[in-house]
């Protein structure tokens, strides 16, 4: 039997650059409160320390944000994020959808979190994506392969986003940005996504899942 020398390519690591972008990221995809202008300047004075890739569509938000009224880009995050179902912020609803596999995956969240030392505020679910970027900037390898694991939904994420013309496309495109790029099942899983949505109520597992892990699916606040 003939074999084939397989050539095998290490894992992608987290760049120097990788936690300053994932923190800055976090906290633009936050909602736009009163902090929210300090969050802008402070954008502006990591972009130099990014490449180019990552620093133009961040920047491409920042300016947008800046030129637009705080209360219009308050009520444009709330139209988005809230009453845009394909805009989901919460990554764990596109691999899981409402199904009762998305608590126990929440709840996977929560424990690798704490044993990183960090405990997510309570009001909010630890797969919003700026939850996930913030402790990415906390800790870049473990970040990274939750970020790596959810490529696929941040792809369906960062399209719809795009589809309504909305200016955290172009943050979307910063944190794809920070990511090896998608190939093979990765494309497939975007594409079945896209073509069928989240996957629908599995019933049967529901003593498997604490009540407090199965959230609405508009999720919590952030």
């Amino acid at each position: 039997m003939r074999t084939t020398k397989r050539t095998l390519r290490p894992a992608a690591r987290p760049e120097p650059w990788h936690p300053y972008a994932w923190q800055v990221q976090s906290l633009l995809l936050g909602y736009p409160d009163e902090d929210f202008a300090g969050h802008l300047a402070l954008a502006r004075r990591a972009a130099p320390l990014l490449p180019g890739h990552v620093r133009e569509p961040l920047l491409a938000f920042t300016g947008h944000a800046e030129r637009t009224p705080s209360d219009e880009l308050a009520v444009a995050y709330v139209a988005t994020f809230d009453h845009r179902k394909r805009c989901c912020p919460y990554l764990t609803y596109y691999a899981h959808g409402d199904t009762r596999k998305r608590g126990i995956a929440l709840l996977r969240l929560k424990q690798a979190y704490g044993a990183a030392g960090l405990r997510p505020a309570e009001d909010e679910l630890p797969d919003h994506l700026a939850v996930v970027l913030e402790f990415a900037g906390v800790d870049p390898a473990a970040g990274h392969r939750l970020l790596t694991a959810h490529r696929a939904g941040l792809e369906l994420l960062r399209l719809a986003l795009r589809a309504e013309d909305s200016p955290w496309a172009h943050l979307l495109r910063s944190v794809s940005a920070t990511l090896p790029p998608l190939k093979g099942d990765e494309e497939d899983a975007v594409a079945r996504l896209a073509a069928e949505g989240p996957p629908g109520e599995e019933v049967g597992l529901a003593p498997y899942t604490p009540p407090q892990f199965m959230p609405d699916p508009a999720g919590g606040p952030r």
